[in-house]
Order: structure tokens, then C-alpha cells, then sequence
């Protein structure tokens, strides 16, 4: 076969340029759905080998484009009635990277996300499959070392215990690639969790502690020879990463794993009964874990979108099949109830000669993919952020997420705007944290924003519309601004500092004096909110706040120093109330603040909902 591609290199290349651009496949995402955010399929393709291009193979793998992510491959067939023809077929990902993409490229793109994912509890999964020789090992050797860098650079809030485990998989048998490949065994206790037996697991505390263990691990790992690559892998290596939580005892996990090189047939025309052995052996577990990928998304979506109880026929997941799958039952058992966000990586071939392991390795990657089902019909609404695209959805998060603003490049790369709704707290806190200048107070608010215009937005789309609202006559009524927000009307109000234009109705935030304690106020200290009443000098004298105190003293030596000190208002506390970062405006608790402990004005807007009152920005 190499010879009749060589012998026909020339014509085509011939044939490739003359072939005319097809259109663009119909998408998937477009009829069935959106991609799925917690599983991206992507592809990598490397550039042409050396020894490709000296023995003449012309490139075969054609990336349309990074945006599209459709991958063209042009196999030249040997007609039986003529001359060779050219033989096209396309495939889609999620993501596509070309040859001029870098490791680190990647890594900003796909893996960035899953290290805050696994730190804050979540379970991440890196996947790199392909031919051998593809540079799946080459791929994740530098993903891993990057992955060090990030864990370990502090960046990340809290403390947090990092332990790692390398083992290798071949077939059935497991072995410890830190403990100079030792036989360990995967086996399930008595609550139904897989268990390394035998495995050690290491402490690390710093970059290097990492990189030892990597290289330590490199050297005992399993290769053999073959046509396409001398030190083809012959096993799955997987670096477990687990992240614990001393201060909550919870755990995150994030999987590295470089799975065993697929062969074409020309590689294994000379492999023994137990190469051949080894073969089935690693594709039969490579089709296991699709079959796991595949039912684990769909099990997800399902729940979602039926409820947990729903007599709808889930579908069987078949972890315990392979000691691949075995392994990782935590991230494909749906008893687990922790979410998971899986990354697969496809490493493709672009020479002619390795045409039919790039079609099976695409076709692999495209079974992957499980894309979400569209559950509404909304034509796109500005005040519905279900319906938002994603360029919408980075327009409002600019005017909306307060000052500084925070990044939407950085907070939603590519998510519509019922994407972005489903990332949890965590997720979304870390993301904006990566924003230079933006607070977690400022997170918290701009995210309460963005749910409240959620909700209310639900309500709108249920609401039909009556065409009598715009013919109804003007209420005789007076007519009042109808405002929910503590928010100044004046719109350049907020030029000038808060303290030069204190007025009844703004809300601040004040550190409480020493004397006062907290039981007395019922107020915890990370977080004191007022609403300013009047100027406390203009009280009768027989008013006493929450602590007691006379609000305005009628004696000339408390006038006299009230001159000399700094202005003071009459408050009404602002409590916490029963749901999460939701507030009570108590008018009836009332309190004097100077003006020299108000700290900022703090912008408060009541949900006719809830009857709570939440901080927006």
C-alpha cells in the first residue's frame, strides 16, 4: 500500500488542489443540540514527521478552520476501473488545533479550567488517545508539567493537601510507576470504592516534588517498539491527583491520563501471539471507556433534565468491565452524585499514509460526543439569559459586573448564556477571581444579579403578552418613580465621593465600634450594612438607638462636641436573612454611625419574590 501512495504522491496532489470546497457539514449542535460543557472532544493535529516528508508522503488531514472545528481527510483510493481517485470524509470536534497550535495553547484553552474545577472539589478527567506516534505522550507529558505549575504556585484560595499516584494499566494487570513498577491491585471495598491496593501515594508540596515523580514514572513505563514509533506505549499510564480539603475533609480529583497507542495494520503485520494479545487487549478497553464517556454524559443529562426519580430508562454504564474503567468508577458511576468535567484530546497523523487511523481515531472522537438537547424555543430576549449567545452574553457581563469589570473573555470563552448558568459557584468565583482588581464581594453580587434576571426572565417567558396594555388609557392616579434599588436616580452621583452626598435611603457598609459586640447588634463581623434614615441631630431627644444610646442629647456639652466631631445618621440595620445572600432591612433596629465608619455605599435591590433584599453591583 506504501508504494502505491508513493508511486501516486504526485498525482495526488494534483487531485487535492483541483478538488473544489465543499460545503460545510451540517452541524450536529445545530439539530440536536449544544455542546456539552461538562465533556469537550477535541483534536489535535501534529505537524508531518521527518521521515514522512523524506520518504515522500504528502499531508492528508486538511483543519478547515479553529472555529468550525471540521477536520477534512483525502485517502487516495486505487480504483479498480481507472486511475486512483480521492476519497473524502469529514469529522467535527468541539475544539480543533492545527499544527501551529502550542502545548501551552492548548492547555489555556482545555486543561486551565479542570485544575480550579478539581481544587474546589469537582472531578476532572484529561484523556489522550490516537495512533502511536501521534504525540499523545508528548502532548501530556507538557500538560502534566503545566498542571504542576498551577497547582503549585499559590494562586488558588485556601489550603489544600496534594497527593499523587501514577500507576500503569496493561491489560488486566496494574503496576505502581513510582514504586519501580511493583504490582499493585484494583480492587473494590466494602462501600463500593476502588482501591489501589498496594499503590504508593505522595504528598507533594512543591513544583519539583511533582516533576520527580513524573520522570520517576516516564522511566518504568511500558513501551515496545513499532513501525511508526520506537517507543510506542503499550499501556495507559494515570496520574491520579487528589486534592483534599483538610479544613472541610472534601476531596477533589483530577486524572492525567496518556492511553495506550491504537496501531495500524501495517504495525502489527509482524507482532507475535502475544502482541496481538496486547492489542485486543488495549482496543477492547479503549471501547469500553466510550461506551462509559458516552453513558455517563447521557446519565447526567437525563437527571437534569427529567429529575433524579424519573422512570425514564437510564442508560448502563459498564465500568467494570475494564481495569481502565475499574479505576475510574469514580468519575462513570452515577451513585456517586459528583459532577464531572472530562477533556479528550485526539491525536491525529496528517500523512497520507496514516489516513485510515486518522478516519478511526476522529470517528472515536465524534462517538464521544454527546451534545445537549435544546429544551426551549425562546427567540433571543435581552431580560431572558437562557436565550443569550455568547457574544449577548459577553456584552452584558462588561455592563453589568461592576467596576473593574470582570473579564467575559476569561468568564465565558465560549458558554451561551444557560451555559454560564450551570457552572457552580466555585467555578464561577474562580474564573472572575482571574480578573485583575475584582473582589469576592463583587463576585457574589454580580452572580446574584445575573440569577435574579434569570428568574425574573423565567417569569417573562411564561407571561403572554396583552395587546390591550399599550391601548390602555394613562392611570389618573399619581404617579410615583418605582424604584427597587438603593441606587442613586442621579446617574453621575457616583463621581463624587459616597460621604459628600450621604441622603435618606443609601446603603452603606460600617465597621462596629469595639464597644458595642456582636451580640448586641446580631451581625457577623465579615459583613455590617445600614440604610441611612436622617442625621441623627434631627431625633427628639427622648429617641434611643438599638444599643440605648440617645440619638440626639439635648445638653449643650453633647451639642458642643457633636460640632467637633464628625457628622452622625440615624441607621436601620441591615440583617442577614433565611436564604443565602439575602437581606432584611430591620427599620425598627435603629443605630448612630458616624460618618467616619462608613466604609462605601453598598447598592441594595429588593426581589418582590422573596421579600429579601440582595447586593447588586
Amino acid at each position: 500500500m506504501d508504494r502505491f501512495l508513493l508511486e501516486n504522491a504526485a498525482l495526488y496532489r494534483k487531485l487535492v488542489q483541483g478538488l473544489k470546497p465543499t460545503p460545510l457539514p451540517q452541524s450536529e449542535d445545530a439539530i440536536n443540540g449544544a455542546p456539552n460543557p461538562d465533556m469537550v472532544v477535541s483534536a489535535r493535529v501534529r505537524p508531518l514527521l521527518d521521515e514522512d516528508v523524506i520518504a515522500g508522503f504528502p499531508r492528508a488531514v486538511f483543519p478547515r478552520s479553529t472555529q468550525t472545528a471540521v477536520v477534512d481527510i483525502h485517502d487516495l483510493y486505487n480504483h479498480p476501473r481507472g486511475r486512483p481517485i480521492i476519497k473524502s470524509s469529514n469529522y467535527q470536534v468541539d475544539r480543533l488545533f492545527d499544527s501551529k497550535t502550542t502545548t501551552e495553547e492548548i492547555y489555556e484553552d482545555l486543561v486551565a479550567d479542570l485544575v480550579p474545577f478539581a481544587w474546589n472539589g469537582g472531578i476532572g478527567t484529561l484523556f489522550t488517545y490516537g495512533q502511536t506516534g501521534s504525540g499523545k505522550t508528548f502532548t501530556v507529558s507538557r500538560l502534566e508539567q503545566l498542571v504542576a505549575e498551577s497547582l503549585m504556585d499559590g494562586s488558588f484560595e485556601g489550603q489544600r493537601q496534594v497527593h499523587m499516584t501514577i500507576i500503569d494499566l496493561a491489560g488486566n494487570s496494574a503496576y505502581d510507576l513510582t514504586n519501580s513498577r511493583k504490582p499493585i491491585s484494583v480492587l473494590e471495598d466494602a462501600f463500593g470504592v476502588t482501591q489501589l491496593a498496594g499503590a504508593l501515594e505522595h504528598l507533594v508540596e512543591d513544583r519539583d516534588e511533582v516533576m520527580n515523580l513524573i520522570e520517576r514514572a516516564t522511566s518504568f513505563r511500558r513501551t515496545a517498539p513499532t513501525l511508526k514509533n520506537d517507543a510506542s506505549s503499550r499501556s495507559h499510564a494515570i496520574c491520579r491527583i487528589r486534592i483534599k480539603d483538610p479544613s472541610t475533609d472534601s476531596e477533589g480529583l483530577l486524572y492525567l491520563i496518556d492511553l495506550a497507542g491504537s496501531e495500524a495494520a501495517r504495525d502489527i503485520a509482524k507482532h507475535g501471539a502475544d502482541r496481538m494479545r496486547e492489542t485486543r487487549e488495549i482496543n477492547m478497553s479503549l471501547s469500553v471507556l466510550k461506551d462509559c464517556i458516552r453513558g455517563k454524559v447521557e446519565w447526567d443529562l437525563l437527571t437534569q433534565s427529567k429529575g433524579p426519580k424519573s422512570k425514564q430508562k437510564k442508560p448502563h454504564i459498564p465500568f467494570r468491565q475494564a481495569a481502565l474503567t475499574k479505576v475510574l468508577k469514580h468519575v462513570f458511576d452515577p451513585s456517586t452524585n459528583r459532577r464531572c468535567k472530562t477533556v479528550v484530546i485526539a491525536c491525529i497523523n496528517p500523512s497520507l499514509a496514516d489516513t485510515g487511523p486518522s478516519r478511526n481515531t476522529l470517528r472515536y472522537a465524534e462517538l464521544l460526543r454527546v451534545t445537549v438537547p435544546r429544551t426551549d424555543t425562546l427567540e433571543p430576549n435581552p431580560l431572558v439569559p437562557t436565550t443569550w449567545t455568547n457574544g449577548q452574553l459577553r456584552d452584558w457581563i462588561t455592563k453589568n459586573s461592576g467596576t473593574p469589570p470582570v473579564s467575559p473573555a476569561i468568564l465565558a470563552p465560549r458558554e451561551s448564556g444557560a451555559q454560564l448558568l450551570r457552572l457552580p459557584p466555585a467555578e464561577f468565583e474562580s474564573r472572575c477571581l482571574k480578573t485583575p482588581g475584582v473582589s469576592i464581594e463583587q463576585i457574589k453580587a454580580f452572580r446574584s444579579k445575573l440569577w435574579q434576571l434569570h428568574i425574573d426572565g423565567q417569569r417573562i417567558a411564561n407571561t403572554p403578552v396583552s395587546n390591550t396594555e399599550e391601548s390602555a388609557e394613562p392611570s389618573t392616579l399619581l404617579r410615583v418613580e418605582n424604584r427597587s434599588s438603593s441606587r442613586d436616580l442621579d446617574p453621575t452621583a457616583s463621581e463624587v465621593p459616597f460621604k459628600q452626598r450621604i441622603r435618606p435611603g443609601m446603603a452603606v457598609s460600617w465597621h462596629q465600634p469595639p464597644e458595642s459586640g456582636d451580640s448586641a447588634l446580631g451581625m457577623p463581623d465579615s459583613l455590617q450594612l445600614a440604610v441611612i434614615l436622617c442625621p441623627a441631630q434631627a431625633g427628639q431627644a427622648c429617641i434611643k438607638d438599638v444599643l440605648g444610646s440617645v440619638v440626639n442629647s439635648s445638653s449643650s456639652e453633647d451639642t458642643q462636641n457633636d460640632k467637633e466631631c464628625d457628622p452622625r445618621y440615624l441607621c436601620a440595620l441591615v440583617t442577614p436573612g433565611s436564604t443565602a445572600e439575602a437581606y432584611e432591612v430591620n427599620l425598627w433596629r435603629q443605630i448612630v454611625i458616624d460618618v467616619e465608619m462608613m466604609e462605601k455605599e453598598v447598592f441594595l435591590e429588593y426581589d418582590a419574590g422573596t421579600r429579601y433584599y440582595y447586593i447588586s453591583v
